[in-house]
C-alpha cells in the first residue's frame, strides 16, 4: 500500500477531531452539574469524588446502572436530542433514592454510529440538566464511535450512578409493618419504559405521525412521547427528612405492583385501589388503539404513577403537605395488610379506574 493510499482511522470511520470538539463542547455542561466534592474537571481517565469523612458516621454506597430504551427512536425520529439524557438519570437516581441514598454523582456512556458534535452535546446538555435536578454531579463519561456496528445516525445512551446513605438510614422492607400506608407520586406519562409496545400501537398500528396533534393529549404525539421522566430523588429525600418513609418503589418496567412487591417483606402485601386516580390520555390511547388487556397495560407502563412512597400511617398528611409544597402530585394509594399467605403475592391493584 502506496503512503497515497495509507489506511487511517478517520477512513475507517472514527473521526478524533470531532471527538475532540465534542469534549470542549461538553465542558460548560458538565461544570453546570458538579458539587463541591468534585476533584479535577472533564478529560481525565477517571473522575475524582472526595467523600467527606466528617459528614456521614457509617456510609454505605449505592450504585445504580440504566439506560433509555427505544424512547431514543423517538428522539433519532424527531431529531431532538435534548430531553432523553433527563430520563438516563432519572432512571438511574431514583432507583438509588429508593434505597435512602443521596446521589452524588454520574457517568454516562454514549455509542454512536458517527460522532456529530452538536448532537453529542444536545445529549450531554440533557444529561447535565437531570444531574442539576437530582442534585448529583456529572463527573464524566464517554463516547464511543462505532462504525460498521451502529448506522451514523443511530446512538444510545446508559450512565452508572453512585450515591450514600448513612447504614442505620437504609430504606427497604425490614422497615415495612402492617398498616403503613402507600402513597402514589405521579408521573409526568410513559416516562421510559414500555415505548417498543407504545410505538407499535401509535406509530405501526394507528399509523400516528410524530408531529401531528393529538386532541385527546391536547399536543403533539412526538412531544407527549419526548415528556421527560420526573426525576423524584430530591423530592422523595425531602420526604424522607419530613416524615418516617418506610421505603419507597420506583415504577418502571413491570409496573406497579411488580415494583412495589420488589420492597415488602414476606407475609405482607400491598392493597392498592385503582379507584384513587384515573390514568393520563396517553395510556387510555394505547390501550384503546391497540386493544391492549389491562393486565399488559398495568405490567408494561407506570399508568400514571412514577414513584410510591410506604410511610407511617400517622405520617401521611405530612408526607402529602411535603410532596405538594414540591409540586408533586401526590395522593393515597392504598395501605399495608398481612396477607393471607405468607408465600403469596405482596402488591395487587383492587377495583377499576374512573373513566379508563
Amino acid at each position: 500500500m502506496s503512503e497515497s493510499t495509507s489506511a487511517t482511522y478517520a477512513a475507517a470511520g472514527v473521526d478524533i477531531d470531532a471527538g475532540d470538539e465534542a469534549v470542549e463542547l461538553l465542558k460548560p455542561h458538565a461544570k453546570r452539574a458538579s458539587r463541591p466534592e468534585v476533584m479535577g474537571g472533564v478529560g481525565g481517565f477517571a473522575g475524582l469524588f472526595s467523600l467527606k469523612p466528617d459528614r456521614w458516621k457509617e456510609p454505605v454506597l449505592a450504585s445504580s446502572t440504566d439506560g433509555v430504551g427505544t424512547k431514543i427512536a423517538v428522539a433519532q425520529a424527531l431529531d431532538k436530542h435534548d430531553t432523553v439524557g433527563i430520563d438516563l438519570v432519572a432512571m438511574v437516581v431514583d432507583d438509588l433514592v429508593v434505597t435512602g441514598a443521596e446521589p452524588l454523582f454520574l457517568q454516562d456512556y454514549i455509542a454512536v454510529g458517527k460522532v456529530v458534535p452538536s448532537k453529542i452535546e444536545a445529549l450531554v446538555a440533557g444529561i447535565a440538566e437531570g444531574c442539576v435536578q437530582a442534585g448529583c454531579a456529572l463527573l464524566g463519561g464517554e463516547t464511543a464511535e462505532h462504525p460498521g456496528m451502529m448506522g451514523e445516525h443511530d446512538y444510545d445512551i446508559s450512565a452508572t450512578g453512585v450515591g450514600v446513605v448513612e447504614a442505620e438510614g437504609m430504606l427497604g422492607p425490614d422497615r415495612v409493618r402492617p398498616g403503613d400506608v402507600v402513597i402514589a407520586l405521579g408521573s409526568t406519562g410513559l416516562h421510559s419504559n414500555g415505548y417498543s409496545l407504545a410505538r407499535h400501537v401509535l406509530l405501526d398500528v394507528a399509523r400516528m405521525p410524530l408531529a401531528g396533534h393529538v386532541e385527546e393529549l391536547g399536543r403533539p404525539l412526538g412531544e407527549e412521547l419526548l415528556e421527560p421522566t420526573r426525576v423524584y430523588a430530591r423530592d422523595c429525600l425531602a420526604l424522607a427528612a419530613e416524615a418516617e418513609v418506610r421505603t419507597f418503589a420506583h415504577i418502571t418496567g413491570g409496573g406497579l405492583a411488580a415494583n412495589l412487591a420488589r420492597v415488602m417483606p414476606r407475609g405482607l402485601v400491598a392493597e392498592l385501589e385503582r379507584g384513587t386516580w384515573s390514568p393520563a390520555p396517553v395510556f387510555q390511547l394505547i390501550a384503546q388503539l391497540g386493544r391492549v388487556k389491562r393486565a399488559e397495560m398495568e405490567r408494561t407502563f407506570n399508568m400514571g404513577v412514577g414513584m410510591v412512597a410506604v410511610v407511617a400511617p400517622e405520617d401521611v398528611d405530612r408526607s402529602l403537605a411535603v410532596l405538594t409544597a414540591r409540586h408533586v402530585p401526590a395522593w393515597v394509594l392504598g395501605d399495608i395488610r398481612p396477607a393471607e399467605h405468607p408465600d403469596g403475592e405482596r402488591a395487587v391493584l383492587r377495583g377499576d379506574h374512573p373513566r379508563f
